[in-house]
Parts: structure tokens; sequence; C-alpha cells
């Protein structure tokens, strides 16, 4: 089985979020039912480093004003243009100015993308990764239901 952490965070936010941020579970059983899962005790270490780098940046963040809509222009550091292909880079670029997401999440968002081991990041993973940084931002559940029902209603298209 050829998982990634991608794949761990996933499961994880499939299977927990209606639990909520307040979610703590025992790392150690989780990693059992993980394990259990078929995901490799690797990958499911490098999960839990990414979700403490999202919880991280929550804290740093937290208390902090919400940026509003800004006019300035995001330029890509050339690792980030190599991951981000230009669909993603559009899509940030459209939720951003259709105010879904605000520059401060925007950059949370790349943050997590660049922290996934992965050398390209596709439109899906993206999106996902948008759901969960919106999931954990406080004061962001209009943005993260906006975006929730965007996705699912992108996957129901593709399922008829």
């Amino acid at each position: 089985m050829k998982e990634n952490v991608f794949d761990v965070l996933m499961y994880l936010f499939e299977n927990y979020m209606d639990e909520g941020t307040e979610f703590q579970p025992d790392q150690e059983a989780l990693t059992h039912e993980l394990t259990q899962a078929g995901f490799r005790r690797g990958e499911i270490r490098k999960a839990f480093s990414w979700l403490d780098g999202l919880s991280m940046l929550r804290e740093i963040n937290h208390g902090q004003p919400r940026a509003g809509r800004s006019a300035s222009i995001r330029h890509y550091t050339p690792k980030e243009h190599e991951k981000l292909d230009e669909e993603c880079r559009g899509y940030l670029q459209f939720m951003e100015t259709s105010g879904v997401i605000d520059p401060a999440t925007r950059e949370v968002v790349i943050d997590r993308l660049m922290a996934l081991e992965v050398d390209e990041i596709a439109l899906d993973q993206l999106k996902w990764v948008m759901l969960l940084v919106l999931f954990n931002q406080p004061g962001q559940e209009y943005a993260y239901h906006m975006l929730e029902d965007m996705v699912f209603d992108e996957m129901q298209g593709h399922l008829h």
C-alpha cells in the first residue's frame, strides 16, 4: 500500500472531523488504529508532525485581527512555484479575491502545502488542505462551510 502523509490526514479528517477542534486523542491509541487501517508508522508520525505545525500556526495567529481583502499580489518562491502549478495558484487567488480566505489564511495554506512531502500538489489536495486549515482556524467557520459545500458539490458532480 503506497500511502502518504496526505492519505493519513484525509483519514483523520474524514473519521474525526465531527469531534471538532477540541478533539485530543491518545496519540498511541490513534497510531494503533491507523496502523490497523494500513498506514505505516513513519507516515503516521509525519502526519502528526504536520498537524502539530498547523496547531503552532493557529496559536501564532490566534488573537491577531483577520486581514481583510488585499490588493497586493502574492509572489511565489521558486520552490512554491514548482510544487503549486498554475491551476493551484489560480485557485488560491480566486478563493482570496472571492473572500473565502484572507491573506493570513492563504499563507497558512501555502505553508501546510509546502510541508507535504510530495513533488506536486494536485488541485484536490489543495482543496482538502484548505479545508483542514479553515477547520482549525478560529472564526473561520463560515469560510469552512462555504468551501466544504463547494468541494462536496464538485465531488457529487463527478459521481453522476
